[in-house]
C-alpha cells in the first residue's frame, strides 16, 4: 500500500511539474530558483522522461523495459509445437538474472546446481528449501520476461507427495516460481501428480540426476545400455501421464535422447543429451568459463569472464596501493573556503590531533 501511494504520489508530482513548465514556460528560472531544480532537470521534465525525487533512488533501468512479451507456458508450447528450440540457461542471484533477461533466453532456471557453482559445495546435496527461496527471488527481481523455474531440494519431496506439495506452494509464493523441477522417474509419479493437481507446473528430470549421484556412483552417464535406456523411456512417459509440462535429459545418449523426445507430446531440454532434444540448458558458470573445479564434458564455455574479472580486480589492487585510486574524478569536492574553515575550527575542537591525522587532511 505504501509503495503504491509513494509511486501514484511521484507520478503526480512529475505530471504537475511538466504540466506547469509546458504552459508557463517563462516561469521556468522562477521555478528552478523556488524548487532548487537544476536547468538540465527542467529539461527532463519538459522532454518526459522520468526524474529521480531523491538520491537514494537509482535511475529507471532501460533493461526493465525490455522488448519482448514474457514468457509464458503458452509461449513455450508454441515453441514446441513450432519445432522450434527453447533456450533454457541458469541463474543464481540478482546479476546473472539480469544476463538472461538481457539474452533474452526463453526459460530461466534457478537451479540447485548453484550448490556448487555459488556456494563451493562438492555437490547438489547441501542446498535447503530456505537457500533455494534466497536465490529464487534475487533472479525474479530481475529476470522478468523468461519462464522462472526453480529446483525443488534434495529431500523437499522424495519423502511423500503432500512434502512435495507444501514446499512447491513455498517456492511459488516466496521465490515468485512459475514452475518446479524435480528429479526422478517413474517413483515420482505421486509427487508430481500431487503438484500440478494443485495447479502448479512441474518440469522433470530424468537421466544423470545430481541428487542421486551417490547411488548413481558418481556423475555418469545413463542409459548406455538397452535394457537402461528402456527404463529412461518409461520413465520419461509417466512423468507425461503425472502432468509435467516438459522434462530435462541430462547425460543421456543423443540417440536415446532423440527418440524419447520424438515419443512424447510435451517439450524436452537437454544438457549433455545431444541436439535431437526440444532445446537445450547450461549452467551459467559453466558457459561464462567462471567456475574454477570442472568443465563438464558436454558444456562448451562461451565465454572466459574468469581471467578479465581477476585482471580488473588486480588493477585495482594495483591503483590503491599506489595511490592513484581514487582520483580526483572520483571523489567529492569541497570549496577552499570551506576547507579552510573546518581545518580552523576542527583545531580549536580536537586540539590533540595525531601526526597521522593531520597528514591525512594535508
Amino acid at each position: 500500500m505504501v509503495n503504491a501511494f509513494t509511486s501514484l504520489l511521484s507520478h503526480s508530482i512529475r505530471q504537475a511539474s511538466r504540466a506547469a513548465l509546458k504552459y508557463c514556460p517563462k516561469q521556468n528560472v522562477k521555478f528552478q530558483s523556488k524548487y532548487n531544480i537544476s536547468a538540465q532537470k527542467t529539461a527532463l521534465l519538459q522532454s518526459g522522461m522520468p526524474l529521480r525525487l531523491y538520491s537514494s533512488q537509482p535511475d529507471p533501468s532501460p533493461q526493465s523495459k525490455v522488448g519482448r512479451k514474457k514468457v509464458t507456458i503458452n509461449t513455450l508450447r508454441k515453441l514446441y509445437e513450432q519445432g522450434k528450440p527453447i533456450t533454457m540457461m541458469t541463474a543464481h542471484d540478482y546479476p546473472t538474472g539480469n544476463w538472461v533477461e538481457k539474452s533474452e533466453l526463453d526459460i530461466c532456471l534457478v537451479g540447485d546446481s548453484s550448490a556448487m557453482v555459488a556456494l563451493g559445495f562438492d555437490s547438489t546435496i547441501p542446498v535447503t528449501m530456505d537457500i533455494m527461496i534466497h536465490h529464487a527471488s534475487a533472479v525474479s527481481r530481475a529476470a522478468k520476461t523468461p519462464f522462472l523455474v526453480v529446483d525443488m531440494p534434495f529431500g523437499s519431496y522424495e519423502r511423500r507427495p503432500q512434502l512435495g506439495l507444501e514446499n512447491a506452494i513455498r517456492l511459488m509464493k516466496e521465490a515468485n516460481a512459475e514452475a518446479v523441477k524435480l528429479e526422478g522417474g517413474i517413483e515420482q509419479a505421486g509427487v508430481i501428480e500431487e503438484i500440478t493437481q494443485a495447479g502448479i507446473p512441474v518440469m522433470g528430470h530424468i537421466g544423470l540426476t545430481p541428487q542421486k549421484h551417490v547411488m548413481l556412483g558418481g556423475f555418469r552417464v545413463q542409459g548406455k545400455t538397452a535394457d537402461k535406456a528402456l527404463q529412461l523411456m518409461e520413465d520419461a512417459l509417466a512423468l507425461q501421464e503425472a502432468g509435467c509440462m516438459g522434462m530435462v535429459l541430462e547425460c543421456i545418449p543423443a540417440p536415446i535422447a532423440e527418440y524419447i523426445t520424438d515419443q512424447l507430446s510435451i517439450p524436452t531440454i537437454g544438457i549433455g543429451s545431444g541436439s535431437g532434444c526440444s532445446g537445450q540448458v547450461l549452467v551459467m558458470m559453466d558457459t561464462l568459463g567462471i567456475y574454477d573445479k570442472f568443465v563438464p564434458k558436454f558444456c562448451k564455455q562461451f565465454g572466459q569472464l574468469d581471467a578479465p574479472a581477476v585482471e580488473a580486480l588486480r588493477s585495482y589492487s594495483d591503483k590503491v596501493k599506489e595511490r592513484s585510486f581514487p582520483s580526483r574524478e572520483f571523489s567529492y569536492p569541497m570549496s577552499e573556503v570551506e576547507v579552510e574553515r573546518f581545518l580552523k575550527l576542527a583545531a580549536k575542537r580536537f586540539p590533540r590531533q595525531s601526526t597521522h591525522s593531520r597528514a591525512i587532511i594535508n
